[in-house]
């Protein structure tokens, strides 16, 4: 199905569902699962059929992306999934997602002080952010943005996959609540990112 929306995804859907399903073996025993910056859905859906157990919130501006998954999930008789057709930081500040998440998920979202500002504010204190990265991604770079955001970096995994040789999954814990003024307004992390 994946394929038959032209734009959606660069690669074999195959390829792309494998590489989703790296996170498997990171999610532990979370029940509350957030992609942000869904696209086609991954790896929020794969990992929603592998463990049906999930309850994932998927997060996508891009209106046509957003109805793109609602038409997935209807398709795939999917139940406990919900669809946010709004930004990762106008959702970030929304007391209904805010820090109630026990893992977050994002697969070529953004580079990694983007990244966590979009994502860490919507995990709870304990819980993970787990980041789909290549091996040549500047993790070390967002160690600060990590840090003030109320999370720690726990590890770099490989996680090598058929559409990625040299992908990773970038491990970061959240151990204390994200300060209220993060995230900062919809496109300001990307156009000023957090740097050490």
């Amino acid at each position: 199905m994946i394929n038959g929306w032209p734009g959606l995804v660069a690669g074999p859907a195959e390829e792309l569902v494998e590489d989703s399903l790296v996170l498997l073996d990171h999610l532990g025993d979370a029940r509350r699962l957030v992609d942000v910056g869904s696209g086609g859905g991954l790896p929020g859906l794969p990992l929603k059929i592998a463990r049906p157990d999930l309850v994932v919130t998927l997060v996508e501006a891009d209106q046509a992306k957003a109805a793109f998954l609602i038409q997935a999930c209807v398709r795939l008789e999917l139940a406990g999934v919900e669809i946010l057709a709004r930004r990762a930081e106008d959702v970030g500040r929304d007391p209904q997602y805010r820090e109630v998440f026990d893992v977050a998920v994002a697969r070529a979202l953004a580079r990694m002080p983007t990244l966590v500002e979009l994502c860490l504010p919507l995990v709870r204190v304990g819980g993970t952010l787990l980041a789909q990265k290549t091996e040549k991604a500047d993790v070390a770079g967002a160690r600060h943005a990590i840090e003030v955001l109320g999370g720690s970096l726990e590890t770099v995994v490989p996680a090598p996959s058929t559409a990625r040789t040299s992908g990773t999954v970038v491990v970061v814990h959240k151990m204390s609540p994200t300060p209220a003024a993060y995230p900062r307004r919809p496109g300001t992390p990307s156009r000023k990112p957090l740097h050490n």
